[in-house]
């Protein structure tokens, strides 16, 4: 089965990165966008990765103007609006597609049950996220309205931290 570990993605200083060295990690994938009403949820996610950072969560930021051009930074600009704005400490990537035909490979994988082998789910605006376990295999989703650090969430987290 096909796992996250397979994709490279560029930094906002535009060097590519493999998603395998997050082999071993539980993963949270979220699009973000720096001018939405749900951008306080950058906020939620720094305290979900300051919470289980040491247990091995890695939370990853791609940020996409996929929705209403929300997000209108780029490269390194993207970086320091979160870092200034809500502290994140995080990895945040270049901005990407995350749904139609110009999607990134790493959301067409995410987003299309023939291609993860679990779950379909196109994300419908900024902060869908989707849980990967230590293996880089998809898990679940969940959709904008629900925050980073939800009982929900975390629940899930602890569960796959254990595996």
């Amino acid at each position: 089965m096909k796992s996250i570990h397979q994709f490279t993605v560029k930094n906002t200083q535009g060097e590519d990165v493999s998603l395998s060295s997050y082999k071993g990690k539980v993963v949270l994938i979220v699009n973000t966008a720096s001018k939405c009403g749900f951008t306080p949820q950058l906020e939620d996610m720094e305290a979900l990765y300051a919470e289980y950072k040491k247990q091995g969560l890695e939370i990853l930021a791609f940020p996409s103007n996929d929705f209403n051009n929300q997000e209108p930074l780029e490269g390194e600009a993207l970086a320091q609006f979160c870092v200034l704005e809500y502290k994140a400490n995080y990895p945040i990537f270049d901005k990407i597609h995350v749904k139609g035909s110009k999607a990134h490979d790493l959301y067409k994988f995410l987003s299309e049950k023939k291609q993860n082998g679990k779950l379909s789910s196109i994300p419908k605006w900024n902060f869908h996220k989707y849980l990967v376990n230590k293996n880089g295999e998809l898990v679940d989703f969940y959709y904008t309205i629900t925050k980073p650090n939800s009982k929900k969430v975390k629940k899930a987290i602890e569960r796959l931290l254990k595996e």
